[in-house]
């Protein structure tokens, strides 16, 4: 069976994983390359709506198709901020496009943010640095994340990422639930290379 290359919209070794633990699930009698490049989101550095948080996903996945156009499947992964009421909630939203044109999305589970790290939102900061700031930690975006040093480890940026790759995956290997044109927005350009035929 023809090797999937998977290329993942981020230098970030955690999504990488998550990208490569969702892809085990779906599919463990598949093989597959996963490969990080680095892409713009196109939205700002933090985003703080769904709305940009989703957009910044989709827009990776399209720049990764763009910059390794010989891939099979592309993924946008992006980290995002909601106000709920008046508190500061986060969240990732997970974006796959493959070489037939299809997409699929799904966003991971949303948690609220301590006042602490809350303050440093309203202030203007990015959420890895203010995180980073509050629990005196380096670069914690590229490892535990904001959850898991909430949740001292018990759950980790990985673990929720990875729960959001597998559902978005699901409209492309379910195509019996998932028809194509079941949606606006589930049809694409069709590029890169059918791994089939490869």
């Amino acid at each position: 069976m023809p090797r999937l290359l998977v290329v993942v919209g981020s230098t970030n070794p955690v999504k990488q994983q998550a990208v490569a633990r969702g892809l085990a699930a779906w599919g463990p009698n598949r093989a597959w390359d996963v490969v990080m490049h680095a892409v713009p989101s196109g939205v700002s550095a933090q985003p703080r709506t769904l709305e940009e948080t989703r957009r910044g996903a989709r827009q990776r996945a399209l720049a990764a198709r763009e910059a390794v156009p010989q891939g099979q499947m592309w993924f946008g992964l992006e980290g995002g901020l909601t106000r709920v009421d008046d508190r500061w909630f986060t969240f990732g939203w997970v974006a796959v496009l493959d070489w037939t044109g299809r997409w699929g999305e799904a966003q991971s589970a949303a948690f609220p943010l301590p006042p602490a790290v809350a303050r440093l939102i309203d202030q203007g900061w990015e959420l890895g640095p203010a995180d980073d700031a509050v629990f005196g930690t380096q670069h914690s975006k590229h490892g535990p994340g904001a959850v898991g040093l909430i949740t001292q480890g018990r759950l980790r940026r990985v673990d929720l990422y990875t729960q959001a790759v597998i559902l978005a995956l699901a409209p492309l290997w379910r195509p019996d639930l998932y028809p194509a044109g079941g949606d606006d927005e589930t049809a694409a350009t069709p590029r890169g290379r059918d791994p089939n035929h490869a």
